[in-house]
């Protein structure tokens, strides 16, 4: 019983230093997740007039990326004019590389105002890899713009 144990143990370590994000060249025209075009894509700065009235929309955005998650590149968040959105890989098929930090990328998927809770937000701010001082200072939920994508291209 202590060896099934054991082993079990070892491969669940295993699987769980293993979750990284890609190291993969994030050069222009790299698609992650579904291939993505530019055509019809709006801009970031743009997207609060777009969901106007609407409480859900596929989109494609094009934006700038601000922060990706440093524990396995499943989210990432992108500047918009009304502060930033979260773009979270749809159902983790896809995961994308830290070298996207600060590079411009259209991302396709469907984008909501969702409540985001202060368990979430500080389990996000530690894959950021904020101090636990900035962590305990999250201390309230917030409403903010969530897309789904199923694609990333880096422009």
């Amino acid at each position: 019983m202590k060896k099934i144990l054991s082993i079990i143990s070892i491969i669940f370590c295993s699987f769980t230093l293993m979750a990284q994000p890609p190291v993969t060249p994030a050069d222009k025209g790299v698609s992650f997740g579904e291939i993505v075009t530019e055509t019809g894509a709006v801009k970031a700065t743009e997207l609060h007039v777009f969901l106007a009235g609407k409480e859900k929309a596929d989109v494609k955005v094009e934006g700038k990326v601000i922060e990706v998650c440093k524990a396995e590149g499943c989210w990432l968040r992108m500047e918009t004019a009304s502060g930033t959105m979260l773009v979270k890989m749809k159902d983790h098929k896809f995961l994308v590389p830290l070298a996207l930090n600060g590079m411009s990328v259209i991302a396709d998927g469907t984008v909501s105002v969702k409540e985001t809770t202060v368990e979430m937000l500080r389990h996000y701010a530690e894959d950021a890899g904020k101090s636990k001082d900035e962590i305990a200072k999250i201390t309230e939920s917030k409403k903010e713009m969530v897309l789904e994508a199923k694609g990333i291209l880096v422009l």
